[in-house]
Order: structure tokens, then sequence, then C-alpha cells
């Protein structure tokens, strides 16, 4: 009896451990939104994929997703969908063309707002942004809880720049029905100087331009363009993640007083919340 109540301890232990190895953290997605959104999921290469890769998210509903060690990919929300059919699904904003609401190893069509991670990086460390540089189609924010190291900051974008949106990147529905997105210059324009390619490839020669700038000042803590690492990488170790599609503006940094957030950059510029 006493070797069967051991195997079974051991046994007990063992399938512990690798559910813990396996499962590193948990994804929260949280929609603020006044209508409904599609979250999409793509995972690095040599990456296990999450499951789902896209499901429907209703206005005021949550849904946590457990995600494996060692894990990088994206997450987006995808707006104004329609399901014609189980094999015709399309999206206005952050379509990932896989013509159902799983994305299915596809990432977001440009322009959408985007959380990056990578988990258990450089020194045990998650890093983690909300970038720009694919455009923007909502406000997002990620917020770490539970970390044990690093700066477990929160970042993101909690500005509705749609409405804003400079007349050259502006996305508007088809027959009509308001802005639902914003280009980033480098889909717009296609310039290599808005790119960072060719001879802009690297971050001497590829500087902030004043569209990138924009993004930037309304957000100063979201990715503007692609080498504006230094004040929109963030770092957090052993983390769950809070992941909010339209955060509303006072919960948000309501939040990041009781988190006593040391970041230098504010989350957000104040005198453009309400644009």
């Amino acid at each position: 009896m006493d070797r069967l109540l051991l195997s079974a301890s051991v046994l007990t232990l063992l399938i512990l451990s690798f559910f813990s190895e396996v499962n590193s953290a948990s994804f929260k997605l949280v929609n603020k939104c006044r209508y409904e959104v599609w979250p999409g999921v793509l995972s690095g290469a040599n990456t296990a994929p999450l499951s789902p890769t896209g499901f429907a998210l209703k206005p005021g509903k949550s849904r946590t997703l457990s995600v494996p060690k060692a894990w990088s990919g994206r997450i987006w929300a995808r707006t104004l969908c329609t399901e014609y059919s189980p094999t015709n699904f399309s999206c206005v904003t952050g379509d990932c063309g896989s013509g159902k609401i799983e994305c299915a190893g596809s990432g977001a069509k440009p322009p959408a707002t985007l959380a990056e991670f990578t988990l258990n990086g450089a020194d045990g460390l998650d890093f983690y942004d909300v970038s720009l540089v694919d455009g923007y189609n909502l406000p997002m924010l990620v917020v770490p809880r539970g970390g044990t190291r690093g700066g477990c900051s929160a970042t993101g974008c909690l500005v509705d720049l749609n409405g804003k949106c400079p007349r050259a990147l502006r996305v508007a529905r088809e027959g009509g029905g308001g802005r639902v997105a914003c280009r980033s210059a480098c889909e717009a324009f296609g310039d290599p100087q808005f790119c960072c390619s060719e001879a802009y490839a690297t971050p001497d020669t590829c500087q902030p331009s004043v569209f990138s700038l924009f993004f930037k000042h309304a957000c100063p803590r979201a990715y503007s363009y692609a080498y504006d690492d230094k004040t929109s990488t963030y770092t957090c170790a052993s983390a769950d993640y809070i992941i909010i599609f339209c955060p509303l503006p006072y919960t948000s940094l309501k939040v990041l007083e009781i988190r006593k957030d040391g970041a230098v950059l504010p989350l957000v510029n104040k005198t453009m919340m309400y644009f």
C-alpha cells in the first residue's frame, strides 16, 4: 500500500511538473469595446501554437488562453467581421485571410494594432510591446500581473486614433460608415524611408517620420516605427498578462497608480486622450 501511495505521489508530481513546464503563463483577453471583436492569434516560427487561433468576443466578455513555455507571437483584434458561411468569414480590419473565424497560422492584414510577446527569452525575461508599426485599428492595453523581475510596466495605446488619423493614412469602410483604421506610412506610400528598408534598413539611417511621430505623440509607449525599441519594449518575468481591447482611459490610469508603475514614459498623452 505504501509503495502504491508513493508511486501515485511521484506520478502526480511529474504531471504537475509537466504542465508547469508546458504552460508558463496565461493571457486574459478582455473586450471593453462597445462592439464585438474577433481576436486573432499568430504564433512565431518554431513556437508551439496556441488554441484557438481566433474566436468571437462580445462586449464586456473575456477569455483566458494558456500559453506554452518560451512562446512568441502576436495577438490582435479583428473588427466588423461577417460570417457568410463556415468557409466564408471576413473582417474589415485585422482580417487574417483564412476565410474562417480561426486564423490557422495567418497573420493580420494591416492596419492592425498588435500585442507582441516573446516569453522566457534572454535571462528568463518576457519581452512584450504594443505595436503600431503595421498601423492601428483600435486601442489596446497590456498589463502584466504577478511578475517577479523586470520592469513589468503596462504598455499600449489608449487613444482612439481613427478620428484624427492623417488624411493620407485614413481607412474608411466601403460604402460609408466612417473611419475604421489608420495605416502606417510604409503601407500607405511603400517608401523605403518609411518602411526602414533598402538604404534605410539600420537604426542610424531610419529615423522617425512626421507620420510615426503622430502615433508616438498620442501613445508614447507604443512602437511607432521599426527601430522604436528603446521606448517601446518592456520586460517581466514569470507573469500572466491581461490584454484589453478598447480600455477605458480612467480605468487604465487607476490600474497604473495601484501598480506604482515606474516607467519613464507616460502610458498616454492626456492632451490627446479625448480626440
